[in-house]
């Protein structure tokens, strides 16, 4: 049951590819500010080079020790550090295709990780300064965000894990000495070509450092890992962010997913936190017995939600088909099919406006629910959404800063507000609306066009009845809704799938739950009278011919399966997408979606050599396509 009311299509987000310009050295694309810091950056190393180059000759045996490695490699560029990089790391993986030992090789198929990193601190707390653990071998894994040399014998690596269900990753002290390494290995060929970014495989104790400057103050030195043998996996072939070189524009974040996981703590825990919401809500259903289901990505008819769709092509079957709006009327026809309770956690895809809180592709989680009404629904709503918060953060309350710095404070604990959508817009316009059962009416447009008039409310056409109500909606009572709150009974021309309220003729049973002023859920008693059905289809088709390019089509599918019998059924739906910007505290929607949709970045293109380019890599021999014997031709 996806949102069913649309509003226009707002303007794209402010992080146009139009207001960003070229870093020629970098070949990034940025903001004006964050060109001009870099440009300043760059003037002050070329004029140290250039000092530099001036200077007298060091003498003999003043360079820093092998394993000081990388220090150099600071006043490099980005793009500089890539390609030398690159060069030495394909250098050493053709010296070492048959390598006598397994550690040798740059890229190794595997490593055995066998501790749980999420207990080292609880494990090994106890620890004092300048004790180890060494009754117990530690093997993990992670990548390098900081190296630390003091002299050629002793080195330290700053790492983080990776994330998993329990934690983001751990974040870690690993201590290289000479004299803790592994009987003929060699300290200097283990740490030389290791570098930020890198992700390697530490063999170790845990132990405690013993720093005098902490010491002198009374402090415990750092908890850490003792390493007595280091792997490189996998080599980073790009220079990580850093003070010089920051990871902060919204849009390289955006189409730089992965850096922007790894390098930015805040990233990586919205999605996790996303994951666990996600995981709660499935075990929320299957505690009361609800069952998981499947429904179509394709349909022949786009319906469920009055919303445009992205139209595809089967090609065997020589027929258009529409992406998925709403699963919501193949879920009736498993209750139909004497399913009870069933519920769908999937994909939608509408061809609508981007902005801060809407994306193309968007995930819901929708349940229907045999015997049960809209009240029964509104119940189940305010315990899921309130001890799902509760779980996440450990409080009923949050809060919420918006894209202008505004924050909200935010109470999820139940019970919700409750506003009823007609009494409310008459308080707010100081104007008598039509009866209920006249909302439909020529009339009743008349009258909603002067509403909007004098409220100064702007409504795209076409002007009818259901956008123009949705509009003032929006406007005053929508606004209203820091805290969650139940808006309730629309209009039955407003909502084609809901049934008649019981005793509001003109009305329907349906809410809509919002928070922090946009909608989260959106739900109703189901419409299953197969007559009354079928005209609100026929209505929704007359609405298409006028204009509306997001009402619904005639599906008579459904309306069979109606006519088979649709018991009493409460249905509802809840945008996964947007509940986790509100419980994360992220005013876009970017930031809460893996891989958020992005124009394509034409300008971008070519402008950076890949790895196998700079190193003239040949391509593997491709399979030749063995033709038919019926094929004559050359």
């Amino acid at each position: 049951m996806a949102d069913s009311s649309s509003a226009p299509a707002p303007a794209p987000p402010t992080e146009e590819l139009s207001n960003l310009h070229l870093d020629e050295v970098t070949g990034e694309r940025v903001s004006k500010t964050e060109l001009k810091k870099r440009q300043k950056q760059y003037k002050k190393e070329a004029d140290k080079a250039a000092k530099a180059a001036a200077a007298p000759p060091k003498p003999e045996g003043s360079s820093k020790p092998k394993n000081n490695a990388g220090e150099e490699e600071k006043d490099l560029n980005p793009n500089q550090y890539h390609e030398i990089r690159t060069r030495h790391i394909n250098e050493r993986m053709a010296a070492s295709l048959f390598p006598q030992e397994p550690r040798d090789q740059p890229l190794p198929h595997k490593f055995s990780v066998t501790y749980d990193d999420s207990k080292f601190f609880e494990e090994f707390g106890h620890l004092k300064s300048g004790e180890t653990d060494e009754t117990k071998e530690i093997r993990i894994a992670g990548r390098i965000y900081n190296k630390r040399a003091s002299g050629s014998k002793l080195i330290f690596y700053d790492i983080r894990t990776s994330a998993d269900t329990v934690s983001i990753g751990t974040q870690l002290q690993v201590v290289c000495q000479a004299q803790l390494i592994k009987e003929g290995s060699s300290f200097e060929k283990q740490h030389e070509n290791l570098r930020r970014g890198d992700v390697i495989g530490i063999v170790g104790h845990a132990g405690r450092t013993n720093p005098k400057n902490k010491l002198a103050e009374g402090k415990e030195g750092e908890l850490s890992i003792f390493a007595s043998e280091i792997i490189l996996l996998s080599p980073c072939l790009h220079m990580l962010p850093s003070v010089r070189f920051p990871f902060a524009d919204s849009e390289q974040r955006a189409r730089m997913r992965y850096l922007d996981m790894l390098w930015n703590d805040k990233t990586r825990e919205a999605l996790w936190q996303r994951s666990r919401m996600v995981r709660f809500i499935r075990e929320f259903f299957h505690e009361r017995r609800f069952i998981e289901v499947e429904t179509p990505m394709m349909h022949a008819i786009a319906g469920g939600a009055t919303a445009l769709p992205f139209t595809t092509h089967h090609n065997d079957l020589d027929m258009d088909m529409f992406m998925r709006v709403a699963p919501e009327l193949f879920l009736k026809k498993m209750i139909v099919g004497q399913f009870g309770k069933v519920f769908e956690l999937g994909k939608n895809f509408r061809n609508e406006g981007i902005d801060l809180t809407h994306n193309p592709e968007f995930t819901s989680c929708e349940f229907y629910w045999a015997y049960a009404d809209v009240y029964d629904v509104m119940a189940l709503t305010e315990e899921l959404v309130s001890s799902l918060v509760l779980q996440l953060t450990g409080s009923y309350k949050t809060k919420f800063t918006t894209q202008h710095g505004e924050v909200y404070d935010v109470n999820w604990e139940a019970p919700w507000r409750r506003v009823e959508m007609i009494p409310e817009l008459e308080r707010a316009t100081g104007e008598k609306f039509p009866p209920f059962e006249e909302l439909h009416t020529d009339a009743t447009n008349e009258f909603l066009r002067n509403v909007c008039k004098k409220m100064n409310v702007e409504c795209p056409p076409p002007f009818t009845n259901a956008r123009m109500i949705d509009k003032l909606t929006g406007e005053f009572i929508e606004n209203t809704c820091v805290n969650p709150t139940f808006i309730m009974e629309h209009p039955q021309m407003m909502s084609p799938l809901a049934k008649y309220h019981r005793s509001k003729k003109g009305l329907c049973e349906r809410f809509e739950a919002f928070v922090c002023k946009k909608e989260i859920a959106n739900a109703y008693t189901e419409l299953n009278n197969p007559f009354d059905q079928r005209l609100r289809f026929e209505e929704q088709a007359r609405q298409k011919d006028a204009g509306d390019d997001e009402a619904q089509l005639v599906d008579e599918s459904f309306l069979n399966a109606l006519e088979y019998g649709l018991p009493p059924t409460g249905g509802w739906g809840l945008g996964i997408d947007r509940l986790a910007m509100f419980i994360t505290n992220n005013y876009s929607i970017r930031e809460v979606l893996a891989f958020p949709f992005l124009r394509e970045d034409k300008q971008q293109q070519g402008k950076e050599k890949f790895a196998a380019e700079i190193v003239n890599v040949e391509p593997l021999p491709v399979e030749g396509i063995r033709r038919s014997s019926t094929d004559r031709s050359p």
